[in-house]
């Protein structure tokens, strides 16, 4: 498991909730002033210094329950509001779209270049905003010094350690059905056609050596795919052309966009058994995660007649058929942790540290760890 790879999946996912939000406030009519709000609270939100600080600390992945919370307050960062299947619907899409992209990626290192088409998206949602555009701009270079550096074999870890967080996740998404880049269950179709990888031939040349690195013979095979010749390097700038269209914008052309449970995710999910098995890590990651969300300074809109709820379905009675028919298992258990010490989050994340614990009544360790956590949360 590679400890770099937080910084990419949030960013990617990020850019993904923009685009669908921003697809999401233009077809409902929201007034432009409104919709130009919720998007640059969310972006200031989302490369909030301090946040970003935390962010990129290299460390492992967090659970999926985890990182959904993380986008549950991101998405409310602004007077726009979802509701429990709207916010589901959004993170399936999400989700999707990027698992989507990284098994297509040409090679692991490609996949600095998705994230930057998505940065290069976000930078344009801002660029009315200079001090927004600034703290993308900050993120950018970040991600160029710590990024470009590392060698094939580290992005090849990246690429694992994503594609095991997303290998149980099979929501059917309608423009990829459509699209026939996506099967009925779920299962993304890798294509063999188009342009290889850069630095690769197309397939099709087996040549044989000696002892002493001379060619001694050659055999022509076929490979049983249209290939064609590799597409030209992409740029790791700040400004460029990235050549590769994954991570670009899929809704900037207005379509309907669906999601539907495949058979085997619902099976799935019918047999799984909640595993009652206290998890011994699962205390630090809520350290981890409320030190991370420390730094989401969100602000509570102060007119809340100026707020709005944007739905993700065509109607709010498709809204309420899709809360009802998501399986329990699939439906995250998202945390309200604060970063603020009050009674009421004194309450909650004792309740918190109680599930976690597994057992009725907290022990010593949980009290101690408990503290630790309300002290540090409390220095933000």
């Amino acid at each position: 498991m590679s400890s770099r790879t937080l910084p990419l999946l949030f960013i990617n996912l990020g850019g993904e909730m923009l685009y669908i939000l921003d697809q999401r406030l233009r077809a409902q009519n929201i007034p432009p002033d409104k919709a130009k709000k919720v998007m640059n609270d969310i972006i200031t939100t989302m490369f909030n210094k301090k946040f970003l600080e935390e962010l990129f600390k290299p460390q492992e992945l967090y659970s999926k329950k985890a990182l959904r919370t993380v986008f549950d307050r991101l998405a409310h960062a602004s007077i726009m509001r979802l509701n429990q299947a709207s916010m589901d619907k959004l993170y399936d899409l999400m989700t999707m779209a990027f698992k989507y992209q990284v098994l297509l990626c040409p090679r692991p290192r490609d996949l600095l270049l998705v994230s930057f088409n998505h940065m290069d998206a976000i930078k344009d949602f801002v660029k009315e905003a200079p001090t927004i555009l600034s703290q993308v701009d900050e993120t950018y270079q970040q991600l160029i010094e710590i990024y470009t550096p590392l060698s094939s074999g580290e992005f090849q870890l990246i690429r694992q350690t994503l594609l095991i967080f997303f290998q149980d996740m099979h929501i059917r998404v309608s423009i990829f059905l459509k699209d026939k880049v996506q099967n009925s269950n779920g299962r993304f179709v890798l294509p063999t056609t188009g342009p290889v990888p850069h630095g690769t031939q197309v397939p099709s040349l087996i040549r044989m050596f000696s002892c002493n690195g001379e060619e001694v013979s050659r055999l022509q095979f076929t490979s049983g795919g249209n290939y064609s010749s590799a597409l030209r390097q992409g740029s790791l700038e700040m400004f460029g052309d990235r050549v590769i269209k994954l991570g670009t914008n899929m809704y900037s052309v207005s379509r309907p966009v669906e999601t539907h449970m495949s058979g085997t995710s619902k099976n799935s999910a019918q047999n799984t058994k909640v595993n009652t098995t206290p998890n011994p890590l699962a205390k630090e990651e809520l350290n981890m995660l409320a030190r991370l969300m420390g730094g989401l300074e969100v602000q509570k809109p102060g007119n809340t007649d100026n707020g709005f709820r944007v739905n993700l379905f065509a109607t709010d009675e498709e809204e309420e058929e899709a809360l009802m028919s998501r399986p329990d298992e699939l439906s995250y258990g998202v945390l309200n942790i604060q970063a603020t010490k009050d009674q009421q989050s004194d309450a909650a994340l004792a309740r918190i540290m109680g599930e976690f614990s597994g057992q009725g009544d907290p022990t010593p360790d949980t009290i101690s760890k408990g503290d630790d956590l309300l002290a540090m949360m409390d220095m933000m």
